[in-house]
């Protein structure tokens, strides 16, 4: 179980969960400054820069990896792999949601869906609405930092400020939502958040919302030893008294770490869905992404990525 977490737990965008959009938000931006960048998000820069959280706003100092790589030359491939981790599973469902647009799908429900941008910047077909669900906190920052900076959907956007936790789904339909209609939904970032009892919860959720033709992807739970974690926490406090980043939150605290998780893949196919994985390592190399580490990777630490089509 997750050390920080409570059942009825809230956060805005610098706290607790709602942090860790920002830490992906600066991946992407450091993503998108490479020159063979496999995203574009030309708002994570801004979405980062105003979020208040500290420590995820020194991943935007162009010269924050070779920092890393001063005090700690393993650290500095791990930040790395972290890093490239996160383009590739971004590229992933970038992707997807480009082959469900493609297959006619206008309806979309990003849950959790945190410094998400792309209702900003993918290419949407006219016609298409893009809801996303979120902490209040979280979704009011996202849209208000956006337009402060002129920045406007390309697609219709429409928010559902709900904890997925309680009853998003009525939320969902109040705000405009037709469970007649093809859905292509998102779950990324989100299951290791939620205990394994709430994660098949929301999976039934969204079966029952889900026209024949719906689509979901989702990035499953990864599991990491006890050893590798107390290591990683060890290594990461390390570097970050070293260069000064303050209190750094530590991740593996805001997660549930729960045996009884059900298989992403083997639930779907089990509920009138046909549903197939990538182990995102793989994916990692064939995108040629993988980092040469000193240890084995232990790949039940990494998600697979799991794309699904309701019958």
């Amino acid at each position: 179980m997750s050390s920080l977490r409570t059942d009825d737990d809230t956060w805005d965008i610098a706290t607790s969960v709602g942090s860790t959009a920002v830490m992906v938000a600066a991946a992407r931006a450091g993503e998108t400054d490479r020159d063979d960048a496999l995203i574009q998000d030309p708002y994570a820069k801004i979405l980062v820069a105003g979020a208040g959280t500290g420590v995820w706003e020194a991943l935007l100092d162009t010269d924050f990896a070779a920092k890393i790589e001063n005090v700690d030359a393993e650290a500095a491939a791990i930040f790395a792999h972290m890093g490239n981790y996160q383009a590739v599973r971004t590229h992933f469902f970038d992707e997807y949601y480009r082959r469900a647009a493609q297959a006619g799908i206008r309806q979309i429900v990003i849950l959790a869906s945190g410094l998400d941008s792309r209702a900003y910047r993918l290419e949407w077909p006219a016609g298409t609405t893009v809801y996303e669900i979120d902490q209040p906190k979280v979704l009011e920052y996202k849209s208000e930092t956006l337009r402060e900076h002129g920045v406007e959907p390309v697609a219709q956007r429409r928010e559902v400020p709900m904890d997925l936790r309680f009853d998003w789904p009525a939320a969902l339909r109040a705000a405009g939502f037709d469970d007649g209609q093809p859905t292509a939904w998102l779950a990324e970032g989100l299951l290791m958040y939620l205990p394994a009892e709430a994660q098949d919860r929301l999976f039934e959720f969204v079966t029952e919302l889900s026209a024949p033709g719906s689509r979901i992807a989702a990035e499953s739970a990864g599991t990491t030893a006890t050893d590798r974690r107390e290591a990683m926490r060890e290594r990461f406090k390390k570097f970050a008294d070293q260069l000064n980043l303050g209190s750094a939150l530590d991740i593996q605290d805001l997660i549930y770490d729960d045996p009884n998780r059900a298989d992403v893949v083997e639930w779907l196919n089990a509920h009138g869905w046909k549903a197939e994985g990538v182990h995102a390592l793989d994916e990692m190399g064939r995108l040629g992404r993988l980092v040469e580490l000193s240890d084995d990777y232990d790949r039940a630490a990494f998600s697979t990525f799991v794309t699904a089509q309701r019958h």
